[in-house]
């Protein structure tokens, strides 16, 4: 059979071979010139305030709306903690006002609210007499972890031989929490660029050919971050420490895979014609097709988010799929330039010649089947393998996959306690939990219910009584000593904070949250129940609708994409299938590692939609690498022998491919976040999942098994000779 695929070869003219590369590379020099310096700048256009994600009709959201009517204040309270060996007589207590001066006078510390009222609320005595603490609004929210490093500098200087302070509560999490991301300005980008360069140095053996791939990644990162630093700073979308860190790793794993598919066909080009041009030319038109398909299966699949509730969700999705605009075209524009720069010695010291052939036959069993002819080493016993036994190899591969996934009903995606997302040691963490064992444990971060003046005593008393309330009053505004303790009435309407006997980031706080929801509107059918627990109630509740909601529409459209492609219905349901049971295996693996290794407290309510965007998108990526090649290579020599051939011809890049994908997202794991540790590893472990066991043997085996069916019901589905 003829090839249908061979096309005249492209021999430029000299004006144009220096004027193009002159100008893509002027292009994308630019780019990296303005984008590299914003990169360290991201973090100041960046917001880790759960309550800033959550949708407008949240019940904690219109709680937050309606509490500016009452204060102009934004501040966020610190809570600084100081515990005694011993008890605090009634004189060590009276020098501690001192030290809630002193702590009022910090810059960023808000101001009083009313003549001779005190700044900072305290000290207020435990009733077992051995700890005070002091309530510190902090005014400075743009620069929260500063003035927390000077509150706990002035409370150090406050301590004694047998005395240890802490600055904990809301804004000593914020800024425990800050410094657990700063990592990602530096640590994350050092970390992901050295491990996809030694895999590239193992893969290529090649000194050149790393670096003109890895400069390709970083080149595409700072255009990215150019953009989205653009957009952040106009406030056309919300940034998180969470999506930045995502973002630089998407990147970097995406713009690899791509420029390993593109190098893969410039090598084997490379040994059919002596001009590099002609090679490129060859190369680029090959590539093309699967790596657009590929990046915009991936792009329009995170921008599914945009269907989330969840701001978080829904600002990831144009953020990432920013990165894999840039990714596509820095592997299609600025990769061949450099390639081609550097023609054949970017292989060096094995530098592709032409005539000579990257698989010469060994193995006389696998040369024995039609389309592996010449086909040596792991891929040609892996082509034999499902060539001789394909429905045993599929189905113990589903088998498999199937006994992994049974993990997911080990699953804890219900959400987490504040207190556990930082990994490493916080003094706020280590303060909330020694508070809780002097005063009551929701101190500090009440639940806050917004009811009317007229029902205000009715609804007052309810919540004292309700389980797990420990202290319940009418808010009264901040007054001076003496003045009447009247409460603040706005709109007919005034707040009451109730303290919690429980952490107010618990699951116990948040089941009082959903039985005061439940029980409030007896007395006022219009009251709202918000707060910081309120606030993670409602995040991880929208979190888990999220997922019932985006998962279909997700797989729709990539069923979609993958049918325009391969111009079949077969083929692309099978390959959908194949990453949806390969991300359940993924999630049920991961659940056990979490649980029974890790010992981690649970898991975040957005990891398994984040993890399923990204496996499955991914995991479709290298089933696009496959089943393309495959497509080609069953119109010259018919789908059995083309899909052994594909399967032959993309083993080793797809491999690779993987291998630095899956390194990429676990360098992740440097940043000491449980979301971006989880994130890491059910990534990590499902894109190798699916690289060595879906890719490699399941979609191969199963499509031997179908035969030519599976392009029905296209020409390629009908033609008894394919």
């Amino acid at each position: 059979m003829t090839d249908p695929t061979r096309r005249r070869d492209w021999n430029p003219p000299r004006w144009l071979r220096i004027v193009l590369p002159v100008v893509l590379l002027i292009i994308w020099l630019t780019a990296a010139a303005f984008g590299g310096p914003t990169f360290g700048k991201l973090s100041s256009v960046s917001s880790n305030d759960q309550a800033a994600f959550l949708p407008a009709s949240a019940e904690s959201t219109r709680v937050n709306e309606v509490q500016q009517k009452f204060t102009d204040s934004q501040a966020i309270p610190a809570i600084v903690l100081f515990v005694s060996d011993t008890t605090i007589s009634p004189a060590d207590l009276a020098s501690y006002a001192d030290v809630g001066l002193q702590l009022g006078a910090v810059t960023g510390v808000q101001a009083p609210q009313a003549p001779g009222a005190p700044a900072v609320v305290g000290p207020i005595p435990s009733e077992d007499g051995m700890a005070v603490e002091f309530i510190v609004p902090i005014s400075d929210t743009e620069e929260v972890d500063t003035v927390v490093a000077d509150l706990r500098a002035v409370a150090d200087a406050s301590t004694t031989s047998s005395t240890t302070a802490y600055v904990t509560g809301p804004a000593g999490l914020t800024a425990d929490l800050v410094a657990a991301f700063a990592g990602i300005d530096g640590l994350l980008l050092l970390v992901a660029a050295g491990a996809v360069f030694l895999i590239l140095l193992l893969v290529y053996r090649s000194i050149v050919l790393p670096f003109l791939v890895l400069f390709t990644s970083i080149f595409a990162l700072s255009a990215a971050i150019l953009l989205v630093y653009a957009f952040a700073s106009w406030g056309w979308i919300q940034l998180s420490g969470q999506s930045q860190g995502i973002l630089s790793i998407l990147v970097i794993g995406a713009a690899t895979d791509y420029s390993l598919l593109l190098v893969a066909r410039y090598r084997e080009a490379l040994r059919q014609v002596e001009s590099k041009w002609a090679a490129m030319a060859r190369a680029w038109r090959a590539a093309l097709e699967p790596i657009v398909a590929s990046g915009a299966t991936v792009i329009i699949a995170l921008l599914c988010l945009l269907f989330s509730d969840l701001n978080s969700n829904r600002s990831l999705g144009p953020i990432a799929a920013i990165g894999i605009v840039f990714s596509l075209f820095a592997s299609l524009t600025l990769l061949p330039v450099l390639l081609v720069l550097f023609g054949r010695v970017a292989f060096w010291p094995f530098r592709p010649r032409v005539g000579t052939d990257d698989t010469p036959a060994r193995h006389s069993a696998v040369a024995s089947f039609d389309g592996l002819q010449g086909v040596r080493g792991l891929w040609g016993r892996v082509g034999g393998l499902v060539a001789r036994r394909p429905r045993v190899t599929w189905v113990a591969s589903v088998l498999l996959l199937v006994a992994c996934s049974l993990g997911l009903l080990q699953l804890q995606a219900n959400g987490v306690a504040q207190t556990d997302i930082i990994l490493t040691q916080s003094e706020a963490v280590d303060g909330q939990k020694v508070a809780a064992e002097h005063f009551p444990s929701g101190a500090g971060s009440p639940v806050v219910i917004v009811t009317d003046r007229g029902n205000a005593d009715a609804t007052l008393r309810a919540v004292e009584s309700a389980d797990g309330v420990s202290s319940a009053a009418i808010y009264t505004g901040n007054t001076g000593p003496g003045a009447p303790a009247e409460p603040v009435v706005r709109d007919g309407q005034v707040l009451i904070n109730a303290v919690l006997s429980s952490q107010a980031d618990s699951q116990t706080a948040e089941g009082v949250v959903r039985t005061l929801r439940e029980d409030l509107p007896a007395t006022d059918a219009g009251v709202l129940v918000g707060g910081v627990t309120a606030i993670a109630l409602d995040t991880n509740t929208t979190a888990q609708s999220d997922l019932v909601r985006i998962i279909p529409i997700v797989l729709l459209v990539i069923l979609a994409i993958l049918m325009l492609l391969l111009r079949s219905i077969v083929a692309p349901v099978l390959l959908v299938a194949s990453v949806v049971v390969s991300y359940a295996a993924a999630l049920g693996v991961s659940a056990i590692v979490f649980n029974h290794v890790f010992d981690f407290p649970g898991a975040d309510a957005t990891v398994p939609l984040f993890g399923f965007v990204f496996l499955v998108a991914l995991g479709v990526d290298y089933n696009i690498f496959l089943m393309t090649r495959v497509r080609e290579e069953t119109m010259r020599m018919g789908t059995r022998p083309g899909i052994l051939r594909g399967l032959a011809m993309t083993g080793s890049v797809i491999t690779s491919a993987g291998v630095v994908l899956a390194a990429t997202f676990a360098a992740l794991a440097v940043i000491p976040i449980l979301f971006l540790v989880q994130i890491a590893f059910i990534v990590a472990f499902g894109v190798l999942l699916d690289t060595v066991i879906v890719r490699s043997l399941l979609v191969p085996a199963v499509s031997y098994d179908i035969g030519r069916a599976i392009w029905w019901p296209s020409k390629l589905g009908r033609d008894s000779l394919r």
